[in-house]
């Protein structure tokens, strides 16, 4: 699914540089749970951006389905994102002007999916979530727990081969972590292949594998 060759990431200003990757080499087969764990400013989200092909690594080569694809333009990675990579974020990342439905419909928007079948898969992924009536309401008029449910809706509702979660539950109380966290674990188990950037180590639980990052540089690696 994804892999990286002494992959290697540099942030340049004028006076500094300063190195977030450093020869990474790492691999998630397909329909695998992968946490990466390790202490802030370690490289876990820079590894992240780079996986979702929001940013191109300085160095090294990145594989994502058997496609080389480190040298990509924007435009190129905006494409191949489209129907292949769902985010999940911490902090939701919703947008407040849209309710419930329209923000979990958004993405097939994009795909140019027709309108009888985004409703279909809308309205199933809103039942599967446990979320379905609240399709007309917004996000600030729903709960953590809640909008961490249609953020995952909309994760999954073009039905990705790769699933990326930056700290899932690090907004929610453990009640409303512990149902994110399930459902992740339901999902791949279904064969959404997950990468899981986390702090708690109770998460972390939930992978097939355990990356540890610290400075830059994968320190080990434990299966679960």
């Amino acid at each position: 699914m994804i892999k990286t060759v002494n992959m290697t990431k540099v942030f340049r200003t004028d006076e500094v540089e300063t190195t977030a990757l450093n020869a990474i080499n790492f691999e998630v087969l397909n329909g695998e749970f992968v946490a990466i764990m390790g202490p802030s400013g370690c490289g876990k989200s820079t590894l992240l951006n780079i996986v979702g092909l929001l940013d191109n690594p300085s160095d090294g080569q990145y594989f994502f389905d058997n496609v080389e694809v480190s040298k990509f333009k924007e435009n190129n990675r905006t494409d191949l994102r489209k129907g292949n990579i769902g985010f999940i974020f911490q902090s939701f990342n919703l947008i407040d002007e849209l309710n419930v439905y329209e923000n979990v419909e958004l993405p097939l928007n994009y795909l140019k999916i027709s309108a009888l079948e985004r409703k279909q898969r809308v309205e199933a992924i809103l039942e599967r979530m446990k979320i379905g009536h609240r399709r007309k309401h917004f996000p600030q008029q729903l709960s953590g727990g809640q909008q961490q449910r249609v953020a995952i809706a909309r994760a999954v509702v073009t039905s990705p081969k790769l699933i990326l979660a930056d700290e899932p539950t690090g907004n929610l109380d453990s009640k409303n972590g512990l149902e994110v966290m399930k459902l992740l674990s339901e999902l791949n188990a279904e064969g959404a292949t997950i990468v899981m950037v986390t702090h708690s180590k109770h998460d972390a639980e939930f992978a097939h594998r355990i990356v540890n990052l610290f400075d830059g540089q994968i320190l080990m690696e434990k299966v679960g």
